[in-house]
């Protein structure tokens, strides 16, 4: 069994920042991506940024330059950030962390945080 604890979620004004993260417990494989996706009200569930076991990243296009994802040397290295500067309100939504294998199998969910840039 595989657990996700997020935290860091809240209320900021346009341009301010935020930080999340979430650690990974339980049957961790050493080949894994870790990564961060956003649900806005009524819309579908969007990639926002991913980072292998190996140290590579991805971002989606709207978050480049602005968001940063890394790994913790902590917890064996299972814990994912996301640093998130210059937010905007179209980055309002849920965030989700999410694991899963990079050789496939089991996908595995955090709870959600909620993330709300508002004036």
């Amino acid at each position: 069994q595989v657990q996700l604890v997020e935290s860091g979620g809240g209320l900021v004004q346009p341009g301010g920042s935020l930080r999340l993260s979430c650690a990974a417990s339980g049957s961790i494989r050493s080949l894994n991506v870790m990564g961060w996706y956003r649900q806005a009200p009524g819309k579908q569930r969007d990639l926002v940024a991913t980072i292998t076991s190996g140290g590579n990243t991805n971002y989606a296009d709207s978050v480049k330059g602005r968001f940063t994802i890394s790994r913790s040397r902590d917890n064996g290295g299972n814990t994912v950030n996301l640093q998130m500067n210059s937010l905007r309100p179209g980055d309002t939504g849920a965030y989700y962390c999410n694991l899963r294998w990079i050789t496939g199998g089991n996908d595995y969910w955090g709870q959600g945080t909620p993330v709300t840039v508002s004036s």
